[in-house]
């Protein structure tokens, strides 16, 4: 069954009848899923529709536009990510002043009663909701005592370590490249969205062409390094997706005195793809190393070299090695 998807509460059919969970849900790490299966659980065993309530923006780009929030992850795969999980509906909500200033009365009657027709909420114990986040756990279940609805509060999970899996942890990963943990605690891979950009075909006049995708791209960048991943395009025609084993170059080109920090994919021993235009995707599986300065062009060459050896080796795929920039396709 495809997950709908609501985009405002006039998209909302009538007379729903409904199990909702409530968050930004950034990055839908595990504590995510958790709480979201619960809902997906409750449902089914009520005969009931399963819906997650998401905001965007995400609240703290509203109220502190001077954090420089950036989300781990675009809502194109927040919304693929929840689906994935077995929800029937998503509700994206408009987080206009319309919706921060009313109160926690008012958001529970007019989105969770009237229009979801919730039943019961599952919720995780740091829930907030209502005009400057006034609403708690406590003020959830004495509204739903007065109601009708149930309140069911996820508690947290922990990791082996003993921390909690939470958003702030995942961008404290990539910041320092660790996106091997990132994917722990997000339980798959990270993930970034941009459109290709043409570049200056440095790559391809040294064998490696690469799709360059701009340092404002959706989705947390991880720290400057080489990593092994893989590109993600769209098949044609359809949803299906092609997934391209790729050394992955993060940061600004030191070795040519770059001053844009850039994201740029080498998919591995091909030479024939245009992608100019095209909105891609790059998953993260590991750094491989640090960005480095060397003292010649043939000695970033070697490195380059066991840069693909290794990225292949990660990843499972056969060993290839630089192309003939004469071969290449892309104009």
């Amino acid at each position: 069954m495809v997950m709908q998807l609501w985009n405002g509460l006039e998209e909302v059919p009538q007379s729903l009848r409904s199990v909702v969970t409530i968050g930004n849900f950034d990055g839908v790490h595990k504590g995510h899923q958790k709480i979201i299966r619960t809902c997906v659980n409750a449902a089914r065993s009520r005969q009931l529709t399963s819906v997650a309530i998401t905001f965007d923006p995400h609240p703290v780009q509203v109220h502190h536009p001077e954090r420089d929030l950036k989300l781990i992850a675009t809502l194109e795969d927040r919304l693929d990510a929840l689906a994935a999980l077995g929800l029937d509906a998503t509700l994206v909500l408009p987080y206009t002043p319309q919706l921060y200033r009313k109160t926690p009365e008012q958001f529970v009657d007019e989105v969770l009663c009237q229009a979801l027709g919730a039943e019961e909420i599952i919720v995780g114990e740091d829930i907030r909701f209502g005009a400057g986040n006034s609403g708690d756990i406590t003020t959830l279940r004495d509204l739903g005592s007065s109601r009708g609805f149930q309140v069911q509060m996820v508690a947290d999970i922990e990791s082996p370590t003993g921390r909690r899996w939470s958003s702030s942890w995942v961008r404290e990963l990539l910041a320092r490249g660790d996106v091997q943990d990132a994917a722990e605690v997000l339980g798959r891979p990270h993930r970034i969205r941009g459109v290709v950009q043409r570049g200056f075909k440095r790559g391809r006049e040294l064998g490696f062409p690469t799709a360059n995708l701009a340092g404002d791209c959706g989705g947390v960048i991880p720290a400057d390094g080489v990593y092994a991943g893989w590109l993600i395009r769209q098949v044609p025609g359809g949803r299906a997706e092609e997934f391209l084993p790729a050394a992955i170059s993060v940061g600004t080109n030191p070795q040519f005195d770059g001053e844009e920090r850039t994201v740029e994919a080498h998919v591995l021993g091909r030479s024939d793809l245009n992608l100019y235009g095209e909105e891609i995707a790059i998953t993260f599986i590991r750094r491989l190393r640090g960005m480095a300065r060397f003292e010649s062009v043939e000695g970033l060459l070697q490195q380059m070299d066991d840069d693909i050896r290794e990225a292949a080796s990660v990843l499972g795929v056969g060993v290839s090695g630089r192309v003939n920039p004469e071969d290449v396709t892309a104009q």
